[in-house]
C-alpha cells in the first residue's frame, strides 16, 4: 500500500493518535526522494539554506529567489511528504499585499504546499489574512534565526517566566489566526510541554526536547555534511562529509595516475 499524500488533514490525524510526527529540513530534489522514501511528514526548505547550501554565515542573506528555487527542486523530488516553503527575512510582515504575493509564489511556482513565518502575536494578523486567502501557514516561535542580530545572538528562550508566558501567548494567538502546526524552536522542554499541551495543532520541536507532537532536524547535521560545528539538539545518523572526502580523493587519484577512465568506463 502506497504511503499516504501528508496533507493538513493527515496532520491532524497524526496529531490526534498522538502519532509523532517526523520532519526535515533540506533542499534539493535527491535528498527530498530519499527523505519521501523514509517516512518524512514534513520537508521544510528552511532559510538554513543560507549556511548548508550557500555558504553565508547566517540566515539573512538568503533571498526569495534562492528560496523559491530550492523549494521547487525539493517539490519535484517529493510525492507524500507536505512541502513547506520557509519565508525568508523581509518577505513577510512587512506589506501585507506584498506578503501575500510572496506567499502565492511558493505555491503557485514552487509547488509548495504551505509556507512557514517566524514570529507571534506580532504576526498574527498577517497570518490570519493569509489563511484566509487560502494559504496554508506553519508558525515558528522560540528561537528565531531571522531574529538573530536584534537578539544578538542564538540562546534558549523561556528561561525565565515573564519570556515562558510571552511565548504561551505567542502560540495562542497563532493558534487564534490559523496556523496548522508551530514549530517551538530553543526553549525549555518544561515550557515547549506547557505550550503542546495549551495548543490544539501540532508543535514541532527543535532544541526543545521530548514533549512536542513531531521533532525537525536540518539533514546536513544528521548526515554529517557540516563538520564544523553538532547543535546540541541534533544527532549525528551519518559521517558523509568524510566519506564524500575520501570518495572526491580517490577519483582525483585514479585521473591523475591514469587509472580513470578504465575499459570498464570506456566507450
Amino acid at each position: 500500500m502506497a504511503p499516504r499524500k501528508i496533507t493538513i488533514a493527515e496532520l491532524q490525524r497524526l496529531y490526534r493518535e498522538s502519532q509523532p510526527i517526523v520532519a526535515l529540513s533540506l533542499y534539493d530534489a535527491v535528498t527530498a526522494g530519499f527523505a519521501d522514501e523514509a517516512g518524512t511528514h514534513i520537508i521544510l526548505i528552511g532559510d538554513s539554506v543560507g549556511m548548508t547550501m550557500l555558504g553565508y554565515a547566517d540566515t539573512i542573506r538568503v533571498t526569495l529567489e534562492q528560496s523559491l528555487h530550492h523549494t521547487a527542486a525539493v517539490a519535484r523530488g517529493t510525492k507524500h511528504a507536505m512541502v513547506v516553503g520557509d519565508m525568508p527575512f523581509l518577505t513577510y510582515n512587512v506589506d501585507v499585499a506584498e506578503t501575500m504575493h510572496n506567499a502565492g509564489r511558493y505555491m503557485q511556482e514552487a509547488g509548495a504546499e504551505a509556507v512557514k513565518v517566524e514570529g507571534g502575536r506580532n504576526i498574527a494578523p498577517t497570518v490570519a489574512r493569509m489563511v484566509e486567502a487560502g494559504v496554508p501557514v506553519m508558525g515558528h516561535i522560540g528561537l528565531l534565526p531571522q531574529h538573530v542580530k536584534v537578539q544578538g545572538r542564538y540562546r534558549v528562550h523561556g528561561r525565565v517566566d515573564e519570556e515562558a508566558q510571552s511565548l504561551m501567548a505567542d502560540a495562542t494567538a497563532l493558534v487564534e489566526a490559523g496556523v496548522f502546526s508551530i514549530v517551538l524552536e530553543g526553549m525549555p522542554a518544561e515550557l515547549a510541554k506547557q505550550i503542546t499541551e495549551s495548543v490544539p495543532v501540532p508543535t514541532i520541536g527543535i532544541g526543545a526536547g521530548v514533549h512536542c507532537s513531531g521533532q525537525i532536524q536540518v539533514s546536513h547535521d544528521l548526515l554529517g555534511l557540516l563538520e564544523a560545528y553538532l547543535p546540541k539538539h541534533a544527532r549525528r545518523y551519518a559521517e558523509l562529509a568524510s566519506e564524500i572526502r575520501d570518495a572526491f580523493t580517490a577519483y582525483a587519484k585514479d585521473v591523475t595516475n591514469h587509472d580513470f577512465p578504465g575499459s570498464a568506463e570506456s566507450p
